[in-house]
């Protein structure tokens, strides 16, 4: 190979290595706020057609009559269903069935020779997501408004959510002069593989942690702030980001990206979605930890846990906005 076939190769594959993070085109675009503002939601077309697939939500089963005997006076150990008729219960166990383990069947959750039995974990912990349903679906209509959630949001048909997230083991100092890394630097999916703390989750959504990039006051008693809480700050945009398919500017205005005033509504409805997420962690998941086998927890032995991902997997509105609950109104409210 003569020096210019070298110098062409080479040319080629910097382009290549330029080239290797970026979508290829056609890409569409969105216009989300006045023009000149830079607030436009840019979309790849080829996802978005894996995304229609995955958020296509199933055909509702015929509706039940609510007449009759009720579950409880019907079925032995009800004790979340028993306001429903008998009708409602079998079918709403039906369309659960579909919606979280149509492979196994009814048997996921049950024991065929008696299925009033909880000898099952999984039973058991149905129970409660049926409460945590209802609880989102009536406490928190600043998120999820009158479109609601079933179970299918975050199931889509598996038993497990495709989308859930465990806290990472402690890290392993060997020193201290190591100090904490945060898991910098080793690319993780939460934060679409850059190099910020790869766990932005655990101090947001299941702790309490003051979600902050600048300070609200001068240096050097009032600012408070570190670099590595806008890290983190800047790890949990980026799996929301990821999380609903958007750009910053989807919750944020270029103008002010801190000013509440100048934001579009939606970053008030991711507010709430936080404040959601970290609820049903601490108030749903986490007490289920001794039910839930090994096999089942994370290598730091915790339980499976909700994220923005869970629900919208990649789509700004999950499943579009289609509100699957008008066609289950009792997982509408708690009674």
């Amino acid at each position: 190979m003569n020096m210019r076939s070298i110098q062409i190769a080479s040319t080629l594959l910097l382009v290549v290595l330029l080239l290797a993070g970026c979508e290829r085109f056609p890409m569409d675009s969105v216009q989300h706020g006045y023009r000149g503002t830079g607030m436009v939601q840019v979309y790849n077309p080829r996802i978005l057609e894996t995304k229609d697939a995955l958020n296509t939500a199933p055909a509702a089963l015929p509706a039940a009559s609510p007449d009759g005997p009720k579950a409880k006076d019907l079925y032995k150990n009800v004790q979340v269903l028993g306001d429903l008729s008998g009708g409602e219960f079998v079918r709403l166990m039906t369309a659960m069935t579909n919606w979280v383990s149509p492979q196994e069947g009814c048997v996921y959750c049950h024991n065929p020779a008696n299925f009033a039995e909880d000898t099952k974990y999984t039973k058991v912990v149905a129970r409660k997501m049926i409460q945590m349903t209802r609880s989102i679906n009536s406490d928190y209509k600043q998120h999820v408004a009158e479109t609601g959630v079933t179970c299918y949001t975050c199931h889509r048909g598996n038993p497990v959510p495709t989308q859930v997230w465990f806290t990472p083991p402690a890290q392993n100092k060997g020193a201290d002069f190591i100090g904490d890394l945060a898991g910098q630097n080793t690319p993780g999916a939460l934060v679409n593989l850059s190099s910020l703390p790869t766990d932005p989750l655990t101090p947001y959504l299941l702790e309490d942690k003051p979600i902050r990039v600048n300070g609200t006051a001068a240096l050097p008693s009032g600012n408070r702030q570190s670099i590595k809480q806008a890290e983190w700050t800047y790890g949990l945009m980026t799996h929301m980001s990821t999380s609903l398919g958007v750009n910053c500017t989807y919750c944020h205005n270029t103008r002010s990206f801190s000013s509440w005033e100048n934001s579009p509504p939606q970053r008030v409805t991711a507010y709430y979605g936080i404040r959601m997420a970290r609820d049903l962690n601490n108030n749903y998941m986490t007490p289920l930890t001794e039910i839930f086998p090994d096999n089942r927890k994370g290598a730091s032995g915790d339980v499976a846990k909700v994220s923005c991902a869970t629900c919208h997997q990649g789509a700004f509105k999950p499943l579009y906005g289609y509100s699957m609950v008008k066609d289950h109104p009792e997982l509408a409210a708690t009674p």
